[in-house]
């Protein structure tokens, strides 16, 4: 069947499954903008904490997945490929690549695989089906002690909805091939006739999405995702099971050099290696409990599995390394993954503080088994020879502790402490890189908070975190092209972090905040995905400053800006390549219950150098976003123009040295992916 008879077969399925039904359609909810205009005083426990809520999630124009994590003030999401890709994430002076240092978790789920094929803590979120996200809470810096792996930088976790308001058919059309199906609604279990019961829920989702994309050689991207989610809670207790699934595969237009544009040899939207591209899938199973003690404390426990396969195709430097067949390499794997937590938290008076104190410990622990990690040379899409292959298995367990001290009703203390050990094993066919090693590390923390004054909090935020790095270069000792000895990255990379910050709610209706922050990382080596080896890297510091102001007037209003300043440098004194000094995000967004309702976001960055001597810098990017619609009783109609200014930014720049077909010799260039054009999508949703 037609992808786009698909997609437009699933609001009459919806409809008539309900048709019998006598009652009439509830209209859809109000759509009362809140989450980072809302109240976090005594709460909070830095000025960078932040949330988001489902509505707020519903009002924003998105291009792509990936950017529903630019509600993370300064954070930047980009993409250099195809659109099944995890994206490009920037955030404090960090190329995050596409996830090390920034934790992103659903419902205990990590999303983060690190030891992966193409990139240490690869997170993709394509995964997501953004209706059956209830909220998105955020927090930056290692100030954190249940935060652990991958989150030096910060972390998000998406909490998904228990229930939905109401079922959901919606389709989406657009230009470039764009289709979107969804079908979604939660069903009551719960005995009417025994009020005592638990109550229960049955949530289920199914998208599919396809996209070509304004490329010269089609996308071809075609996405299902799909969920089931069982909850059920009473007075005391709670228990959701989620099963999750997802599929995808696209054809992939990667950089190109900005030389062979100027050359008129390829236009901006097109490509050198038509083949390039990839599938992927993620299958997961969630659990997640919590109970109300009597002493007002919480148990709290999940556990998650999860199954991961990648084939990925790409071609960065055309036939600098095989004038031939050319430089496309594939990297591939499929992995298993399982973890669980558990914690407790408990209440106590102490002090003079009119309000509780809190004590939290919690233990929780990951394995990855990987099959056939491998990296490959290939010419469309055939491989010609092996540069690596390995069997990996990475665990590790984290303990920690965190109090929350109210010495009084203006002063709270937080310290915190967590150990974390790993175990790395890989085999493979080159003994020389097989073995295994452990790690072990310490990472206090502590945040102190005054006030508040006024509706004002003051925070100063100190602590220690760490990424690890791939298991691959934890063990390797021979290049695996070249044949010559290198050092092993060290297993774990210490970062220290502090944060000074002010939140104030003085004014009615107005949020602001602002913080200064700090980070070191300490001297490190890293695993290079794409050439299966290690590369060197100095220590480096990063400081900067972040601005966001929210202001909500009344439910049908809301504005936001957000502004950050970031500097990044090498111990030498070099720059880092690809850090973004200047980032700004803000929007508009009116409208409330029925009737008219529009939404205008932009999203600004700055050039940023390329390679350390700063002298070559990438363009700035401004990118306006639009969505209107229309909403009556049950039914909605909106309208999304991304790019609205049309200009023709960069989304990603890069500066390496390259070779095309008919060069003698490697050319040190950029190389760009652009922004995509001015787009249209029209949804169409109705709800029962």
């Amino acid at each position: 069947m037609p992808s786009s008879r698909l997609i437009l077969a699933f609001l009459p399925l919806a409809t008539s499954l309900h048709a019998a039904d006598p009652t009439p359609p509830p209209a859809l909810p109000e759509m009362t903008v809140e989450g980072k205009a809302d109240s976090l005083i005594g709460l909070a426990p830095s000025a960078s904490k932040g949330q988001t809520s489902a509505a707020e999630l519903a009002t924003r124009p998105f291009l792509r997945r990936g950017e529903l994590l630019e509600v993370v003030p300064g954070m930047t999401v980009t993409q250099h490929a195809g659109g099944g890709k995890a994206n490009q994430y920037f955030l404090r002076g960090i190329n995050l690549d596409h996830g090390t240092d920034f934790a992103i978790s659903i419902d205990g789920l990590p999303v983060n695989l690190r030891t992966h094929a193409h990139g240490q803590g690869y997170a993709d979120l394509n995964i997501v089906i953004p209706e059956l996200v209830d909220s998105i809470d955020y927090r930056k810096g290692p100030y954190f002690a249940d935060l652990g792996d991958l989150s030096a930088a910060g972390a998000a976790r998406f909490q998904l909805t228990d229930s939905l308001p109401s079922g959901i058919a919606s389709v989406s059309l657009g230009e470039y091939g764009w289709y979107r199906g969804l079908l979604a609604d939660s069903i009551s279990l719960t005995t009417p006739s025994n009020p005592s019961a638990p109550s229960s829920t049955l949530t289920y989702g199914l998208e599919f999405n396809a996209y070509d994309g304004p490329w010269i050689l089609p996308e071809n991207a075609r996405r299902w995702n799909g969920l089931l989610r069982w909850v059920s809670s009473d007075a005391t207790d709670r228990f959701a099971l989620t099963a999750m699934g997802y599929d995808g595969r696209w054809t992939s237009s990667d950089q190109i050099p900005q030389r062979a544009i100027n050359q008129n040899l390829v236009n901006r939207f097109g490509n050198l290696d038509p083949s390039n591209g990839g599938t992927s899938s993620r299958y997961s199973l969630l659990a997640d409990w919590s109970r109300q003690t009597d002493d007002r404390g919480q148990w709290h426990a999940d556990a998650f599995l999860s199954r991961y396969d990648l084939q990925l195709f790409s071609n960065f430097t055309y036939f600098l390394d095989d004038p031939i067949n050319g430089d496309q390499f594939e990297q591939s794997e499929s992995r298993w993954l399982a973890g669980a937590s558990l914690r407790r938290e408990w209440l106590f008076p102490f002090a003079s503080a009119s309000s509780d104190s809190s004590l939290t410990a919690g233990i929780d622990s990951r394995a990855d088994w990987i099959d056939d990690i491998g990296l490959y040379k290939t010419s469309a899409r055939q491989r010609l020879s092996t540069t690596r292959r390995d069997d990996v298995t990475e665990s590790s367990a984290g303990l920690f502790v965190n109090a929350d001290l109210h010495f009084s009703d203006w002063f709270r203390l937080q310290p915190g402490l967590r150990a974390d050990a790993f175990l790395f094993r890989t085999s493979g066919p080159v003994a020389a890189n097989a073995g295994s090693d452990s790690a072990a590390l310490v990472s206090p923390k502590l945040s102190a908070i005054f006030g508040p004054w006024h509706q004002t909090e003051s925070y100063l935020n100190a602590g220690w975190g760490f990424h690890s790095n791939d298991a691959r270069g934890v063990l390797t000792t021979i290049d695996p092209v070249s044949g010559s000895s290198v050092l092993p990255v060290d297993p774990l990379v210490r970062i220290f972090g502090a944060e000074l910050g002010i939140r104030s709610e003085a004014l009615t209706n107005w949020v602001h905040s602002a913080s200064l922050w700090y980070l070191h990382s300490d001297s490190e080596l890293v695993y290079i995905g794409d050439a299966g080896t290690n590369e060197a890297g100095p220590s480096s510091r990063r400081y900067g400053l972040e601005l966001a102001s929210y202001w909500r007037p009344s439910p049908a209003l809301m504005l936001d800006s957000e502004f950050t300043v970031s500097h990044a440098a090498f111990s030498d004194g070099s720059d880092v390549p690809n850090n973004v000094p200047l980032t700004w995000n803000g929007g508009i967004t009116v409208g409330h219950g029925d009737g008219f309702f529009a939404s205008l976001r932009a999203r600004a960055f700055s050039r940023r150098p390329l390679e350390e001597s700063g002298r070559v810098k990438s363009r700035a990017s401004l990118l306006l976003n639009a969505r209107a619609g229309f909403r009556r009783k049950s039914w909605e109609l909106a309208v999304d123009c991304l790019n609205l200014l049309g200009r023709n930014d960069n989304d990603i720049e890069y500066f390496y040295d390259s070779r095309l077909a008919s060069e003698p010799a490697p050319v040190s260039d950029r190389h760009i992916h652009p922004t995509e054009p001015r787009m249209f999508r029209v949804s169409l949703t109705k709800t029962w």
